[in-house]
């Protein structure tokens, strides 16, 4: 196994820099598709199983980028592969906005998939590296960039929708514009850790012995950040009855939240430990859902969702740390496995909450994610070991 090579900390770029810099990137990109959602369901007319339907693919995209690019991570460097994905992330949300059925959008969406599923393992990967050199708890603040950048990426679409742009001239702007002013800073000097690769380990990563519990509980919040991305708009405007623009706010101030809080996990965890922290993490969580699915007014849903940002802010930051310090799996391969389950969640959950709300209804696919949020806190024991 070769050394990570350390960089000469200059006064723009450093190590955090440019780890959080491919952190909000990553945020930026997913926000604005989230941001437009009800406006592609209404140039495609899509109803709420065929939204869902169409989330799959964006789900099984990651599902196949997952092991891939724990394998390249492991074998050729985290820090290579973040820079090569990031660069064609950009153009899969370019495809999203030029499908031109949903046939089409099936297809960009399951790329965009593939695109934001392997740059999620990768940079996790370096942010691990990044950690160790920095020999202290930074996991959670690079989550509070992505969650950031997320925020922001939402907050773009309400601009862009109070502006009167469209879609494609909305997509093209906010994804070369954060290009241009964030990935430079993935440049900097930096060598990751490389392993030969294991022909006898498994395609997929999945999780096993304690990672198990961990990627259950990676699964949970994930699902529950999924359906704030995806759904919250559709939530907001056809539960509560909110116009188009204030439907965006639902995602916005759960970033938000997400952001304020991941600042300060680290601390939160030295003092109470993670054990404390994901048991928090998951009452909150479930109290926010419950607030959500109980009063349909848009000040006490977004008070919900401010809720749920304080609860799943900590959960992933604190499962990929876990994973990095597995004894028996590789940092590429165990962070892999508990992506599959994590931001398997994340991408898969969504389209399950399409197929709930058609069966019954949104209202009750959001309660649903209360009871799944709650073995959050039931598995959060196994993080003693970290």
């Amino acid at each position: 196994m070769s050394d990570i090579r350390l960089p000469r900390v200059t006064a723009l770029r450093s190590p955090w820099r440019a780890v959080a810099a491919a952190f909000a990137f990553n945020g930026i990109l997913l926000g604005i598709w989230a941001s437009r959602i009800p406006a592609i369901v209404d140039r495609h007319g899509l109803s709420e199983a065929q939204l869902g339907l169409l989330l799959l693919f964006m789900g099984f995209g990651a599902l196949v980028s997952f092991p891939l690019a724990g394998r390249l991570a492991d074998g050729l460097g985290a820090v290579r592969i973040t820079r090569a994905v990031s660069a064609a992330y950009v153009f899969t949300l370019l495809l999203i906005a030029l499908a031109p059925s949903p046939a089409w959008l099936g297809a960009a969406l399951f790329v965009f998939g593939m695109a934001h599923g392997s740059m999620d393992v990768v940079m996790n990967t370096w942010a691990t590296e990044v950690e160790k050199l920095m020999k202290r708890s930074v996991m959670s603040s690079f989550h509070a960039m992505w969650s950031l950048g997320a925020g922001l990426g939402a907050a773009t679409g309400y601009a862009a929708t109070r502006l009167g742009w469209s879609i494609e001239l909305h997509f093209t702007l906010g994804s070369l514009l954060s290009a241009g002013l964030l990935l430079p800073f993935l440049s900097l000097p930096w060598t990751s850790a490389t392993r030969p690769h294991d022909p006898n380990a498994p395609i997929f990563a999945i999780p096993r012995g304690a990672l198990v519990m961990v990627g259950i509980m990676a699964l949970s919040a994930a699902v529950g950040e999924g359906a704030v991305a995806d759904w919250s708009a559709i939530y907001l405007a056809d539960v509560v009855g909110t116009d188009l623009s204030q439907a965006a706010l639902g995602f916005t101030v759960f970033s938000v939240t997400m952001v304020a809080m991941r600042l300060v996990v680290d601390q939160l965890v030295l003092r109470f430990g993670p054990v404390r922290m994901a048991q928090a993490s998951g009452v909150l969580s479930a109290s926010g859902l419950l607030l959500v699915v109980s009063f349909a007014t848009l000040p006490m849903t977004l008070a919900g969702f401010v809720l749920m940002g304080l609860g799943y802010a900590a959960v992933m930051p604190l499962a990929f740390s876990r994973a990095a310090i597995d004894a028996n799996i590789p940092p590429g391969q165990a962070i892999a496995s508990v992506a599959t389950l994590g931001y398997g969640g994340l991408l898969l959950g969504p389209p399950v909450i399409g197929f709930v709300a058609e069966a019954s209804s949104l209202r009750l696919a959001f309660a649903l994610l209360a009871v799944l949020a709650l073995t959050i806190t039931v598995f959060a024991r196994v993080l003693r070991r970290a």
